[in-house]
C-alpha cells in the first residue's frame, strides 16, 4: 500500500482573496448549515464527554452519571430539537451514529421521516484511531443508514472530526462524497483520495455547544451572540465588492444533551427566529451545498 498523503498534500492551501468570486441562487449571501448531532454512547466504554468529574477525580467505569446525561438528550432533548426545527420548516442535517438507527429507531425514524438528511458520524461514538478496522466502520456505518433510510449517506463527520491519514481515501471508496472534518475555510475545498474528489464542507468548532458550552463554560447566551456575530459578517463579506466578496457558507452544531435541555432550548429557538427574519440567506442541508457547489465552477 502506498503511503498516505498528508493533509496539505490532499488540499494544498489556497488564500481566500484568491478564490473565485461565487454566488448563491435567488441573490442570497449565506447558506446556513445546521447540523443535530445524535450519537450512541455504549456504557461498556470511557464515555466520550463528561459534565460531571468522578468524585475522585479519576475517570470511572461504568460512568452511569455522564452516559445518563446522554441519554436524556435522545429521551427529551432531542424531541425539544425536532419541534424547534419542524415548526419552523427548517431540515437540518442529522449527523448519526450508524448504530442509531439499531438501538435509537424512534429518534432516527422521526429525523427520516421529517425529511433531515443523515450524514454518517461513525457507527458509535469512539474516536476513529480507536477503530481496530476503520474501512469496515466506514462500510457498516454507511450501510445501517442506508438501509434505514434507503438511500446511502452523501457527507460523514467523523466523531470528535477524528481521523487518520487515510480516512478520506476509505471514505470515497465507500461513497462519501463530502467530509465536515476539514474545518479550514468559509466555502467548501476539494480534497485529493485515491477514488476521486471529496468536497470539505465547511463545518464548524466554535459555533458548536460542545465547546462553548461543555469546555469553555460560557453562558448559553454566547451561542446566539456568537452565531449572529458570524452570519452578520459573512453577509457583507460576501456581498462586499472586496476580494472576500462572494458567496459563504455557515453552519452551526448542536447537540440534544446540551442544546436539547430547558434551560438552552429557547436560545436556539430565538436564533432560528432571527435567522429566519433574514432575507439573505438558505437554510441547507449539506447534500444541498455539496451539489451547489460542484456547479460553481470553483477548482479549489
Amino acid at each position: 500500500m502506498s503511503e498516505a498523503l498528508q493533509p496539505t498534500q490532499r488540499l494544498p492551501y489556497t488564500a481566500a482573496i484568491d478564490r473565485p468570486r461565487i454566488a448563491l441562487p435567488d441573490g442570497k449571501a449565506v447558506a446556513v448549515w445546521p447540523i443535530v448531532n445524535v450519537e450512541n454512547w455504549l456504557i461498556e466504554n470511557p464515555m466520550p464527554r463528561q459534565v460531571l468529574v468522578a468524585p475522585t477525580g479519576a475517570a470511572l467505569q461504568p460512568d452511569l452519571a455522564n452516559w445518563a446525561w446522554h441519554e436524556y438528550g435522545m429521551r427529551v432533548g432531542f424531541w425539544r430539537l425536532m419541534e424547534a426545527f419542524t415548526s419552523r420548516g427548517i431540515r437540518p442535517t442529522l449527523s448519526i451514529n450508524g448504530s442509531v438507527c439499531r438501538d435509537y429507531p424512534r429518534v432516527a425514524g422521526a429525523a427520516r421521516d421529517a425529511g433531515w438528511e443523515f450524514m454518517g458520524h461513525g457507527f458509535v461514538q469512539v474516536p476513529t484511531h480507536k477503530e481496530p478496522d476503520q474501512a469496515a466502520m466506514i462500510e457498516r456505518t454507511v450501510a445501517a443508514i442506508a438501509d434505514f433510510t434507503g438511500t446511502p449517506p452523501v457527507g460523514w463527520l467523523g466523531p470528535g472530526l477524528t481521523e487518520t491519514l487515510e480516512t478520506p481515501d476509505m471514505l470515497a471508496r465507500a461513497g462519501i462524497r463530502y467530509v465536515g472534518d476539514w474545518v479550514v475555510d468559509d466555502r467548501p475545498c476539494r480534497i485529493a483520495t485515491a477514488h476521486g474528489e471529496l468536497l470539505s464542507l465547511p463545518y464548524t468548532v466554535e459555533i458548536n455547544d460542545i465547546p462553548m458550552m461543555m469546555i469553555q463554560h460560557h453562558r448559553g447566551q454566547e451561542f446566539e451572540e456568537r452565531a449572529l456575530a458570524q452570519l452578520d459578517r459573512l453577509a457583507a463579506e460576501a456581498t462586499a465588492p472586496g476580494p472576500l466578496g462572494g458567496a459563504k457558507v455557515m453552519s452551526f452544531a448542536i447537540h440534544p444533551y446540551i442544546s436539547g435541555v430547558p434551560h438552552r432550548i429557547g436560545i436556539l429557538e430565538r436564533l432560528l427566529d432571527a435567522m429566519l427574519a433574514r432575507t439573505d440567506i438558505h437554510f441547507w442541508q449539506g447534500t444541498q451545498i455539496h451539489d451547489w457547489y460542484l456547479t460553481t465552477g470553483d477548482p479549489a
